[in-house]
């Protein structure tokens, strides 16, 4: 290992299937919710907040197939490629090391024309230039022009985390430009039930604020009980 190699992570070489895609009935109900009302519906305690969309434009929604590798060495995540089905997020656990580069253009088109969903990075990538140009999904902490090892080893569906978000196989991974959240697909159903009486609540809202009735005597209610007035 030379002087400009990471400092060793203790990470085993586990691969394991990828778990079974999600209903395409959720995927297309979620395409809908911003990830604000959907974090705001798991008690606001889901979500990122150091990762940014680098794509032109577009949100992400998608199947889990995690990948945690050593922060700068992406030889896992190239073999994970071989795991990812159309529809799939590919979530990268890379520590949020942003030294080395995991992930670049290259990669990124070889996973649109599997039709991937897209590909979420806790570290660094480069090839931003282009990665801007196009509307394939991608979040990342960072981008830097130094590229990475090729050392292993790295494991393949199991569960990581991401800017402090726990991450499971399998999970759906919702993105847009405010971040990220992962859902448990058996807790899907009842999450978009509740997050669609908020965003139909928050459109009211607009409606209200455009005709002039916006009620807001909710705050002299919660100053009074917090004792502010």
């Amino acid at each position: 290992m030379t002087s400009e190699s990471p400092e060793p992570v203790r990470i085993g070489n586990r691969r394991h299937p990828s778990a079974t895609s999600v209903d395409r009935r959720w995927i297309d109900a979620l395409r809908t919710l911003p990830a604000a009302i959907l974090s705001d519906n798991m008690a606001g305690l889901v979500g990122t907040s150091a990762l940014r969309p680098l794509h032109r434009e577009g949100r992400m929604v998608g199947t889990a197939v995690t990948v945690r590798l050593r922060p700068g060495d992406n030889l896992v995540l190239h073999r994970a490629l071989d795991y990812v089905r159309a529809g799939d997020v590919l979530v990268v656990d890379a520590g949020g090391d942003v030294r080395q580069a995991v992930t670049g253009k290259i990669m990124l088109a070889y996973l649109e024309t599997i039709f991937a969903a897209g590909i979420v990075v806790d570290g660094a990538v480069r090839g931003a230039d282009e990665i801007g140009r196009r509307s394939f999904p991608c979040f990342a902490r960072g981008v830097t022009c130094r590229g990475p090892y090729k050392h292993g080893p790295g494991e393949i569906n199991v569960p990581v985390a991401i800017d402090g978000m726990a991450v499971s196989p399998g999970d759906i991974v919702v993105g847009d430009a405010d971040g990220l959240v992962a859902i448990p697909a058996a807790e899907a159903p009842a999450l978009i039930e509740r997050a669609r009486r908020q965003a139909d609540k928050e459109a009211a809202a607009v409606v209200a604020i455009r005709e002039g009735r916006w009620d807001r005597s909710w705050i002299t209610e919660a100053e009074r009980a917090h004792g502010l007035l």
